[in-house]
């Protein structure tokens, strides 16, 4: 080893603790840390809570926990800065905005004070403590398929959760859904009366994934269009929706624009960490992945797939061809803003930066989940394989409606896609839907 001579000794030696003494006072003049560690439970700290054999009822307690994440009741029942399962989110819906209920086991503001029958009679009929209509925007439509033990359970674990004494906001819902009276009639017309039937000619595993995605995982909740009365179009289950500015895709077997290219481990492998070799979970979908699916067992997630799979393709859409100027003038804005990501070929990051060709997302026949990817941008949904939040930045403030629209236009007819061009004006109408006609910090600017 080369020795070093008796000035270049000093002079590392003074070099080192001038370094030392600066790494000091930085660290004198830092907040001091608290004295404990914060208590505050995180809502998958809830989720992932270990309740040993000492706890009242512990078979059964586990049993709700598990089907609570199953039925992603944490993504509504959380605001923004709220405590989890305290409600208070605002849904947006097109009659108005419906705030979620405090199913925390408060007994002044919450389900303390509730009983296992009125706990089922909100599941199954969408009936309150005292008797009167909830909102569909609670998906007890898909609920009430739920048997009465897997009921119980759900209540038996909710009864564990910290108490928590808050009131969400009155609904702000135009005539006549401001009446509750009216939530009755929508019940006789559109509730459909069955509790989950098993089909005798289908496997074991196929009826758990139907009982999950037609009950507690309620996707059709997001994934299947709504008639003006906001029920379900009928013979249209999973052909996908328009939800709160976000496009729910098609999940059938359609191949352009559903999950027709996907094998049945594709699917699994989303639901368990948001990301596969196709895409990523980003939008709503995220908390999906947060407080939902990345929480259920493998055999769960692989009947569910399995279920999915099974689903008739969609009628295929046709779709007009674009001007070859916006293809023109997309191809540049694309090369300066998109490629380090997805690669000048589109063929993105494995599992990092979802490949962008034959992408049935972005094929959907409304444009809108596109859009809001680049004007708002997005996170990728969490898990314990896949922790890091991978996100997209929001363009708003880069790109103009124009550009947007054309590099969108371009994005849907490249690398095998095929897709309607999209229009300034749609971009410059949900730039307006999303607050962001004025240059602004987003949760996914990338710097906020």
């Amino acid at each position: 080893m080369r020795r070093l001579s008796t000035p270049r000794i000093a002079i590392t030696a003074a070099v080192t603790l001038t370094i030392l003494g600066v790494a000091g006072l930085a660290v004198s003049q830092m907040p001091a840390l608290p004295a404990h560690p914060s208590s505050a439970v995180t809502a998958r700290g809830l989720l992932s809570q270990r309740f040993d054999d000492s706890t009242p009822d512990a078979e059964q307690v586990r049993r709700g926990q598990y089907l609570v994440a199953a039925g992603d009741c944490i993504s509504c029942h959380v605001r923004e800065g709220g405590e989890a399962f305290a409600g208070g989110l605002g849904l947006n819906t097109p009659f108005g905005v419906i705030y979620t209920s405090n199913i925390t086991p408060d007994l002044g503001t919450g389900i303390g004070a509730w009983t296992n029958e009125q706990f089922y009679r909100a599941m199954h009929d969408g009936k309150g403590a005292q008797g009167q209509d909830l909102y569909p925007a609670f998906p007890y439509p898909w609920f009430r398929r739920v048997s009465r033990e897997d009921d119980d359970a759900i209540f038996a674990y909710l009864k564990t959760l910290p108490a928590v004494s808050y009131t969400p906001p009155k609904n702000d819902l135009s005539f006549p859904l401001n009446f509750r009276s009216f939530v009755g009639a929508w019940n006789m017309l559109f509730l459909d009366s069955h509790d989950f039937q098993s089909n005798p000619g289908q496997s074991a595993e196929w009826n758990r994934g139907a009982y999950l995605v037609n009950g507690l995982g309620h996707c059709g909740g997001c994934h299947t269009p709504k008639n003006s009365f906001g029920a379900d179009k009928s013979k249209q289950e999973l052909h996908g929706a328009k939800l709160n500015n976000w496009i729910a895709p098609d999940l059938t077997s359609n191949t352009r624009i559903g999950l027709g290219d996907w094998s049945v481990d594709d699917i699994a492998e989303f639901l368990a960490s948001g990301r596969n070799a196709h895409a990523a979970a980003g939008g709503d979908m995220a908390d999906v992945i947060n407080y939902s699916t990345s929480f259920i067992n493998d055999a769960d997630r692989r009947a569910i797939a399995v279920y999915l799979k099974s689903q008739p393709a969609s009628p295929s859409i046709a779709s007009s061809t674009p001007d070859a100027g916006a293809m023109r003038r997309g191809t540049e804005i694309y090369s300066d803003a998109c490629a380090s990501c997805h690669l000048d070929n589109g063929i993105g990051q494995s599992r990092l930066f979802p490949p962008l060709g034959k992408d049935a997302m972005l094929q959907q026949p409304d444009s809108t989940g596109l859009v809001h990817l680049i004007l708002g941008g997005t996170r990728v949904g969490v898990s314990t394989s896949r922790p890091s939040p991978l996100g997209m930045p929001s363009f708003a403030w880069k790109l103009t409606d124009q550009e947007i629209a054309d590099v969108s236009t371009f994005i849907r007819n490249s690398w095998g896609n095929e897709a309607s061009p999209v229009a300034a004006s749609d971009v410059s109408e949900l730039r307006k839907k999303l607050d962001l006609q004025t240059v602004r910090l987003t949760d996914n600017s990338g710097d906020h």
